[in-house]
């Protein structure tokens, strides 16, 4: 499922978590569910309904400003809100709360630094550095986290630049993951953001055949990540470490 427009947040602050989309000059606007409204936006198995705060289309939500309903049938040819809010979601831009904003990155920081504590080490003395240690050295190098993407995603990219003030070495293992026909294209995305692919093999029945290398920590929530989206329809094995 694609997702349109990449997720984006307007700088401007708001209220409430909306998700706007300008179409023929007129600003489109639905009040959502931050985190099921992301979800349904990277392609999620969500309904609509759980992502809606109300079945209510705005040109302005802050004054309650209904979208007229020929506006909404000339230009997403449907005057069906939930119709509608799916296209907004889509191909619009998502925009949180400073308050939720900031709520989602501390969250995500935390998961950051203790992933990096439990995969990491220091190469010197063969030990994982203390949180704390680890924890100065991003705030050191700035790092800025995305509150849009997962921990897991970013991990990657905070220790890169951790490398600069920190000592560290990532113990690596590699995956042979064989997704079903029916989720691959969903699935190729997911594991080129979860580690590196070092093989991928499409079969004649549209299955998927990859090598991923990730940190070794990461396992089993890659592992969990990929049983969840294809309901257990994955196999996965160890193949390098």
């Amino acid at each position: 499922m694609g997702i349109g427009r990449p997720i984006s947040m307007d700088q401007e602050r708001v209220s409430f978590n909306l998700a706007r989309l300008k179409k023929g000059g007129q600003n489109f606007e639905i009040v959502v569910d931050p985190d099921n409204a992301i979800a349904y936006k990277r392609g999620a198995t969500i309904d609509i309904k759980d992502v809606l705060k109300g079945e209510q289309v705005f040109t302005d939500a802050k004054k309650g400003v209904f979208a007229p309903e020929t506006e909404m049938k000339s230009l997403f040819n449907s005057s069906d809100p939930l119709k509608v809010a799916s296209i907004i979601l889509k191909e619009g831009q998502i925009q949180l709360t400073t308050e939720y904003r900031d709520k989602i990155r501390a969250e995500k920081k935390k998961r950051i630094l203790t992933l990096i504590q439990r995969n990491a080490i220091d190469p010197k003395t063969k030990l994982p550095h203390p949180l704390t240690r680890i924890e100065n050295a991003y705030e050191q190098a700035k790092c800025k986290i995305d509150e849009f993407r997962t921990a897991e995603e970013q991990v990657d990219e905070v220790i890169s630049k951790l490398r600069v003030i920190l000592p560290l070495r990532i113990e690596q293992m590699v995956l042979e993951i064989d997704v079903p026909p029916q989720y691959a294209h969903q699935a190729y995305g997911v594991l080129k953001r979860l580690g590196d692919i070092k093989k991928e093999n499409w079969t004649n029945d549209g299955s998927l055949i990859v090598n991923l290398e990730i940190p070794a920590g990461l396992q089993e929530d890659v592992m969990g990540r990929l049983n969840s989206m294809t309901h257990g329809g994955v196999n996965i094995k160890i193949v390098g470490e």
